[in-house]
């Protein structure tokens, strides 16, 4: 059987790679799950579920809900009591801090509507729709009730191809 290497892999003959003994790969880069703790896991869901829409993918009432966000990347939210029973940390949970999640909607119209129907659902405005900065960007931020930022945004530059790959014009 003949070997031939390429890079950190071997290759049979047969066209099977194999990895020497020892080699340690690179954790693959991407996530699969996010999860935040909540203090009031009901008034997250109506956030969630009212203001932005969304489906549950998975409901524990008192305990967790998990939405799908995309292709094998899932939110959930975790009551905070829970939270910590899971990570072995008794005590109070430390609200969310320097985090921001961002949504791309199609158009400046979108952007004024989307926050409009975020604060009805219990958000608190923090920036209303406004032009951005730079980019052409067209943007507002919210707080939901766990304090998670969430931007609300319509961005001309912003693509996603074929291959899902995402483009930042």
């Amino acid at each position: 059987m003949a070997w031939f290497g390429f890079g950190l892999a071997l290759v049979c003959a047969a066209g099977v790679a194999v990895r020497p003994l020892g080699y340690d790969p690179p954790m693959e880069q991407k996530l699969h799950f996010i999860t935040f703790a909540t203090e009031d896991l009901d008034r997250a869901r109506g956030f969630y579920t009212d203001g932005l829409g969304w489906e549950p993918l998975l409901d524990v009432p008192g305990e967790i809900i998990f939405f799908q966000v995309a292709p094998g990347l899932v939110l959930g939210l975790f009551d905070s009591v829970k939270f910590n029973q899971d990570l072995g940390r008794p005590g109070t949970h430390e609200g969310v801090s320097g985090v921001t999640l961002s949504h791309n909607v199609a158009s400046a119209a979108e952007v004024s509507s989307t926050i409009a129907r975020l604060e009805a659902a219990g958000a608190t405005v923090l920036k209303p729709a406004q032009a951005g900065e730079f980019g052409g960007i067209f943007h507002g931020h919210v707080q939901d009730p766990n304090g998670i930022i969430w931007e609300i945004a319509h961005n001309p530059g912003w693509t996603v191809g074929v291959d899902g790959k995402v483009s930042l014009g």
